[in-house]
């Protein structure tokens, strides 16, 4: 009885560990399962959230950008496009700078016209007589010469020949009232005698060697000449020193 007794004790141990070291294996693999799943399901959660998060930053920059184009296109268009009444103001504004600008044009026209005409008018009233003058300058030269041919003992005090010297006189005041009535219109006489030759005032009728003179000075004064407004109205007619190189 004590060895059936020590059997099944025996059988009951040995069961028995077979039972633990059973549970021991089954229960291990069950538990190392578990945490790689757990381990690869967070990394998978990680990655699909990482990837989640990076497709909705470019879907908020792409929405972004189309905004920004779709508005810069909108501006642009209201830019270009404008409404009927717009452009008619525009149109407007461009007849009203042409009409603005051929007005001061006309002005500008009708000044310079104004000016010219005043300057016409002025001219033609200081020059009116420039022809009536210029036909009596050659009684004024008759005149002048004959003061100049009468011989000076005639005229003097102590000559006896009255009548020459009342003519004399009476010439020289006909010539001398003739050349104040020009000089109250405008023309006066100017006599170049030692002056410096000038072509614009003065005609050459000849030229002589003089030593002691300075060429191109006027020595002898034929018929003195006359101006009219500061225009020449005739040159005076000299004699020239001529240079002796």
């Amino acid at each position: 009885m004590s060895l059936s007794i020590l059997s099944s004790s025996l059988k009951g141990s040995v069961f028995k560990a077979v039972r633990v070291s059973a549970a021991t294996s089954a229960t291990r693999p069950v538990s190392v399962w578990t945490s790689r799943f757990y381990s690869t399901e967070s990394t998978s959660n990680s990655t699909e959230g990482k990837d989640k998060e990076n497709k909705e930053k470019n879907d908020s920059q792409d929405t972004t950008t189309a905004a920004g184009s779709e508005s810069a296109s909108t501006e642009q268009a209201d830019a270009t496009t404008k409404s009927p009444h717009e452009e008619a103001l525009v149109a407007k504004d461009k007849q009203i700078a042409e009409i603005k600008d051929r007005l001061l044009r006309t002005l500008a026209d009708m000044e310079n016209l104004r000016q010219r005409t005043a300057k016409e008018v002025t001219n033609t009233k200081d020059y009116a007589i420039q022809k009536f003058a210029k036909d009596l300058l050659d009684t004024a030269d008759v005149l002048t010469l004959a003061i100049k041919n009468v011989p000076a003992e005639e005229i003097s005090e102590t000559s006896t020949n009255t009548h020459l010297k009342s003519l004399h006189t009476g010439v020289s005041m006909t010539r001398d009232e003739l050349l104040r009535t020009f000089k109250r219109y405008g023309v006066e006489s100017y006599d170049p005698i030692n002056e410096k030759f000038d072509p614009n005032l003065h005609q050459a009728n000849f030229q002589v060697p003089m030593p002691g003179k300075e060429p191109g000075t006027v020595f002898d004064v034929q018929k003195i000449g006359y101006m009219i407004k500061g225009r020449v109205l005739r040159p005076a007619q000299v004699g020239v020193v001529q240079g002796t190189d």
